[in-house]
């Protein structure tokens, strides 16, 4: 055990952990060997429920919104400028919204252009990252947190109210299916088929209309960093206060799921609750264990994916598409890209096709470990 670090500093070990762990998980849910043979909890729910994968996202804009109250809170209390604050903040949200794009783009914009942006799709993990960055940004410097805890609150009930009371047109009558909800609706009106999920074309798990819950998961975060950075109070008692509000958000959005169900896909308000209460009882514990007990020995590989964290999710998702790009053998059917061969040649004979899936999903999270590490000590940390 090192000794404890100092709690009121302005960077915490245990946010940066829990973004590296976060991450981490990110990669290895995306990347298996097979998308026929994953394990169960490596796997997103079918559609209400919530397995350890749909925790991976709203864990991370709750992170993002945490990181707000870091990043920003000492300039609002010093009342500088907040044109220049929200400029910048406007400009991450755009970057991250347009390597969102670029990444729904690559390859083919290089290949055939025309098309690739007759069918690009606009919604994605980036996007929304973005756009919840930007927004939770501007209400963090420009509302109180009483302020931020009524928007919380009315984003949710305006959302259920949307959902289970609206119908789209021609529904005949409000639902939460994947095709005929409001949600899915307004997505397909206002982007069209072409820029939606490639996979459904009708709805997107990451459209519009639900990215609106997912501000609330930001702002989540917002307020447990206020209440972290607070000097007028003691570490124990920040640590009680988290796992306290976190356990009571997992009940709240329990209870809400027996009338709105806990559903990633459409981020309804009890998937709020509950995922958020999860992040805030998994930073509580992090915060107890690393900063408060000192007991951060273990932490710098996650540190290493936490700190060049959007940067591995975009290069991670670039090598993969290029690896995808290189055949190699005769052409024909059975031709294998790059990542096939080498999966079938060092993977597949060795395990169960189930265990060869998960071995090369957790080669590749080492793979990007080691280059990370090496950013790391070369103290290269690239800033969106």
């Amino acid at each position: 055990m090192s000794q404890p670090s100092i709690v009121q500093s302005h960077r915490l070990l245990s946010l940066d952990v829990f973004r590296g762990i976060t991450v981490a998980a990110m990669i290895l849910v995306n990347n298996p060997g097979d998308w026929g043979h994953i394990y169960a909890p490596l796997e997103h729910a079918e559609w209400n429920g919530c397995t350890p994968t749909d925790l991976i996202f709203p864990f991370f804009l709750f992170i993002v919104g945490v990181s707000i109250a870091y990043a920003l809170g000492t300039k609002k209390e010093k009342n500088e400028p907040q044109g220049k604050i929200l400029f910048t903040a406007f400009k991450r949200g755009l970057i991250l919204f347009g390597l969102g794009v670029f990444l729904s783009l690559y390859p083919k914009v290089f290949t055939e252009p025309v098309e690739a942006f007759k069918h690009v799709r606009i919604p994605g993990v980036l996007q929304r990252i973005g756009v919840v960055f930007f927004i939770c940004a501007v209400l963090f410097m420009k509302t109180s947190s009483r302020t931020q805890i009524r928007i919380f609150w009315g984003i949710l009930i305006f959302y259920w109210a949307m959902i289970l009371f609206v119908p789209a047109p021609g529904a005949g009558y409000p639902n939460m299916e994947k095709e005929t909800s409001i949600g899915a609706w307004i997505d397909r009106t206002l982007l069209g088929e072409n820029h939606l999920w490639s996979s459904s074309r009708t709805w997107d798990p990451e459209g519009i209309f639900s990215t609106i819950p997912a501000i609330s998961t930001g702002l989540f975060g917002v307020l447990v960093g206020t209440f972290l950075r607070r000097k007028d109070k003691a570490a124990a008692e920040k640590v009680a206060w988290l796992f306290t509000v976190g356990a009571a958000a997992v009940i709240l959005g329990l209870l809400w799921d027996l009338e709105f169900p806990i559903n990633k896909a459409m981020w309804t308000s009890s998937y709020v609750l509950y995922a958020g209460g999860l992040a805030s009882i998994a930073l509580a514990f992090s915060y107890w264990l690393i900063d408060i007990q000192g007991y951060n020995r273990w932490t710098k590989p996650f540190v290493a994916y936490g700190v060049n964290a959007i940067t591995v999710f975009v290069l991670s998702a670039v090598i993969v598409k290029t690896l995808w790009l290189i055949k190699i053998g005769p052409a024909g059917p059975g031709q294998l890209n790059a990542q096939s061969w080498m999966y079938a040649h060092f993977f597949a004979p060795n395990f169960s096709p189930i265990n060869a899936s998960l071995a090369w999903a957790i080669f590749f999270v080492l793979f990007w470990l080691l280059i990370l590490w090496w950013m790391l000590k070369k103290k290269i940390i690239i800033k969106i």
